[in-house]
């Protein structure tokens, strides 16, 4: 395939499925939606008493974009806390407009960078780390 929105890569990261499932106990839910084109995410947290995350799970009915954002954070985003998750949806956000790739661990998302040229599908990209964001607002209140 020649079409960058499915490279090998972002294939693989995408059918890993890392964190695919549902925790049960948990500490916090979120879920993200894009109406544009239907994708949902929901997660799971675990969370510390400093409210980083300890474990997460996925539920991911999207894209392939959206699949594997969701595994690369099912395989690093343990022990982040929100700032963390903030900087790094920043991160995402500047490599679909300028091609950099966030530092490790998430460097994984350089695999993403195919959808830099479609602006419609960065809500795809992001669509996970909003989740993840929003379950992290949700434990706060």
């Amino acid at each position: 395939m020649s079409d960058p929105l499915y490279a090998k890569e972002l294939l693989r990261l995408a059918a890993n499925a890392v964190g695919a499932g549902r925790l049960d106990p948990s500490d916090a839910e979120g879920t993200a939606y894009n109406p544009a084109c239907g994708d949902r995410v929901s997660v799971t947290l675990r969370l510390d008493g400093h409210g980083r995350i300890t474990a997460i799970a996925h539920q991911t009915h999207a894209c392939v974009l959206a699949q594997a954002s969701a595994s690369i954070l099912g395989a690093h985003v343990e022990s982040a806390d929100e700032a963390a998750v903030r900087s790094l949806r920043g991160q995402v956000a500047t490599m679909l407009q300028k091609g950099e790739a966030p530092p490790p661990p998430f460097e994984d998302y350089a695999a993403l960078t195919g959808a830099a040229t479609y602006r419609n599908r960065y809500a795809c990209v992001l669509l996970p780390i909003d989740a993840v964001l929003n379950a992290l607002a949700a434990s706060e209140r």
